[in-house]
């Protein structure tokens, strides 16, 4: 079984300031695959812990990817580029969640089971992933921003659209459980 990749991806190799913005909304293939190795990487380290699944994790990446060019002409260049785009990864990776959990009403018990199975065989690498992937995604979403990849209570709250104190709730819900998890794993 392979491990998720565990560095930080609001570490970045290059500066923002290389990427030529309206080539990359133009679609110039040489500007996207600039921001595609400047920061795929970290995109997809963020929406593997979010989603607890490394293909759902690829596919929302490449999503991202794809529609970049016509996510740009909501992007307004204030603040950091990489700041922009960790959010409208997240806002995606949440869409793409939402969509699973409805697919998966629709399907059988028995179909649920062995889905969730087979991927569970595949993810689980190590104590600490294992206990991440059982907290609820409203908890494990907080947690992995706040605490995996430094976001402020303020900015969790904008990304998921919730206000500041329940991001600090479900932090310390999400803490609380991990804890005891973890315990029980040792």
């Amino acid at each position: 079984m392979n491990a998720l990749p565990l560095p930080s991806p609001l570490s970045s190799s290059a500066p923002d300031a290389t990427i030529d913005l309206a080539a990359v909304r133009a679609g110039n293939p040489e500007a996207l695959a600039t921001v595609y190795r400047q920061h795929a990487a970290a995109m997809l380290t963020l929406v593997s812990r979010m989603t607890a699944s490394r293909a759902d994790a690829e596919d929302i990446v490449h999503d991202v990817f794809v529609a970049l060019p016509e996510s740009l002409a909501h992007y307004e260049e204030r603040g950091q580029f990489r700041a922009w785009l960790i959010r409208l990864t997240t806002r995606v990776a949440l869409m793409h969640e939402r969509r699973a959990a409805r697919l998966e009403q629709r399907d059988s018990l028995d179909t649920v089971a062995t889905k969730g199975d087979a991927e569970r065989d595949v993810l689980v690498a190590d104590h600490v992933y294992g206990a991440l992937r059982t907290l609820k995604p409203a908890l494990r979403h907080v947690f992995v921003l706040r605490v995996l990849h430094d976001l402020s209570h303020a900015d969790i709250a904008r990304v998921l659209g919730i206000s500041v104190n329940a991001s600090e709730v479900r932090l310390h819900r999400s803490v609380q459980q991990l804890r005891q998890l973890l315990r029980g794993l040792a």
